[in-house]
């Protein structure tokens, strides 16, 4: 509830910034001028949700697979899409070695879910099902509709800055304090969809747990993907720099991380089990400074963090089979 609570008010006061940004700029040049800035991001956010599927499908080298071809991997989808109540996604195997799985698609009947080969060398069966479950979870939430909507916002603010700065037309009064005006505002509606973004992968690992999967498989398998970021070579973390908000973790990010969650692994297993987890549960967890901003500009939370919010959460079975999260 608390997660759903800090969305809401994020998309309110997205979308409150927008109209005041009408109104300010309606009444100083004219409403006609806003609306067919509005009209033309709202055409380019039109092409780019159409045409965004093939060029993640392109750029990831995703290959779609069979039941016949992959049974277990269906199996497992089709018992998280049953109890999510959603239409079984597609599923897909990227070519890619970075060690990750991501969901994407227009819609919930359009989802689509997809893994790397790498992942499947590093995760136990347990584990890979707690990460299929976070990225039902993101199709079943929206995620990819309600961050697309939301970005519409900074690209507004940017076309108006790009355009009152360097080609307004002063006669009609000074528009480069419009333009930087809506500079700034695009700063800060950027941050404010970056915000948006790590509660929705908080709330995807809260929806993972919730459809059965024992929180400690979710914090492991985040460990161990962290583990196999760091070693991927940095020229092939580079290749999908710009879809890297898809993946379930920042592999950009990981040699950093992997410093910061060494030390959860306590038996030095490769793995983090249910006790270890536990014992996160009691501890007070403080970043440094460079990391709370390093996190700000991240589209995921800070990896320490979120494996603690893990260490919260437990499944408890329901009359109907389906477990919730408490």
């Amino acid at each position: 509830m608390y997660l759903q609570m800090r969305m809401y008010l994020l998309i309110g006061l997205l979308f409150a910034i927008l109209y005041a940004l009408f109104v300010i700029v309606g009444q100083y040049l004219g409403v006609g001028s806003f609306i067919a800035y509005g009209i033309l991001a709202f055409i380019m956010l039109f092409i780019q949700y159409i045409a965004s599927p093939y060029m993640i499908e392109f750029a990831m080298g995703i290959r779609y697979v069979s039941e016949e071809e992959e049974p277990e991997l269906h199996q497992m989808v089709s018992e998280l899409a049953r109890n999510a109540g959603i239409k079984k996604p597609r599923i897909g195997i990227s070519r890619l070695g970075i060690p990750n799985a991501f969901a994407f698609g227009r819609s919930i009947s359009d989802g689509r879910i997809c893994i790397t080969e790498g992942i499947r060398e590093i995760l136990s069966r347990e584990e890979l099902k707690a990460v299929l479950g976070h990225e039902i979870s993101h199709i079943k939430n929206r995620d990819v509709m309600v961050m697309t909507m939301l970005s519409v916002i900074p690209m507004i603010c940017w076309y108006l800055a790009w355009n009152f700065l360097f080609f307004g037309d002063n006669r009609r009064g000074n528009t480069a304090i419009i333009g930087l005006f809506a500079f700034l505002l695009y700063f800060l509606t950027n941050m404010l969809v970056l915000y948006g973004s790590r509660i929705r992968e908080y709330y995807a690992d809260k929806g993972s747990v919730a459809l059965g999967n024992p929180p400690h498989y979710l914090a492991s398998a985040l460990y161990k993907i962290v583990y196999g970021s760091a070693k991927t070579p940095r020229s092939l973390v580079r290749q999908v720099e710009g879809f890297k908000a898809f993946f379930l973790n920042d592999p950009s990010k990981a040699y950093k991380e992997i410093q910061e969650i060494g030390e959860l692994d306590i038996d030095m297993s490769g793995t983090i089990d249910e006790r270890e987890l536990a014992q996160l549960r009691r501890r007070k967890i403080k970043l440094s400074t460079a990391d709370k901003i390093m996190e700000l500009l991240s589209t995921h939370p800070n990896m320490l963090n979120r494996i603690r919010y893990l260490s919260t959460l437990q499944t408890t079975s329901t009359r109907s089979g389906i477990t919730r999260t408490q």
